[in-house]
């Protein structure tokens, strides 16, 4: 098996998610953002290159404004920024769309993305679905990203519901998912994690597996 080119990739690990309007609900985010700060370790001592995304909206919104105290960066990332090769902002839900994340990584033969971060709901899913025309591979790691409570006029659906939907949805066709521990496992020993496939995904569902 040939092993990845990684990157890991820290998503808008900002305060919003912590002392913001959108507080992460599931898992809990204190012991999230701690399995991001290890991934980091992990990435640092195999020169994994490790990437920085902070989402900015314009000046005034009430979420990720770039003059409010909860764009900063959590604590537990701010203080590994010396292992970080790579950072930049986000407009959109993608980390490729306007940031020329695509051509980085390209210039370093990077196939292989490891998302951490938030929210699950949002920019994780979403830049894993915008990696997939790309041709990158992707990981996630479930213990390393989180969800919020949502209600609208669709529906309402508690966070740890989300998480565990959409890691689901992720792994049966976009990504490979498990937890941080496992990840680090495998970056040891240079594999790649397995992911599913939305045939057998389906084919188990349809069993009631």
């Amino acid at each position: 098996m040939e092993t990845p080119r990684r990157a890991l990739i820290i998503i808008d690990a900002q305060q919003e998610y912590f002392e913001g309007l959108l507080q992460i609900q599931y898992p809990d985010r204190e012991q999230s953002v701690s399995a991001i700060a290890r991934s980091i370790d992990v990435a640092r001592q195999a020169q994994i290159p490790v990437v920085v995304v902070q989402h900015q909206a314009p000046e005034g919104f009430p979420v990720f404004a770039p003059e409010s105290s909860t764009f900063a960066l959590h604590p537990q990332i701010s203080e590994r920024l010396n292992m970080v090769e790579h950072s930049f902002t986000k407009n959109f839900a993608s980390i490729f769309a306007g940031t020329g994340l695509e051509s980085w990584l390209r210039d370093r033969e990077i196939d292989t993305l490891t998302l951490v971060g938030y929210m699950t709901n949002n920019c994780v899913i979403g830049s894993a679905a915008a990696a997939e025309p790309l041709g990158f591979k992707v990981e996630v790691l479930s213990d390393a990203t989180g969800a919020i409570d949502i209600a609208n006029a669709a529906g309402a659906i508690p966070a740890q519901q989300v998480h565990e939907t959409l890691m689901a949805v992720l792994n049966s066709s976009w990504a490979a998912v498990a937890p941080s521990a496992e990840w680090a496992n495998a970056v040891e020993k240079g594999h790649a994690l397995a992911g599913d496939n939305l045939i057998e995904s389906a084919a188990r569902g349809r069993a009631g597996q």
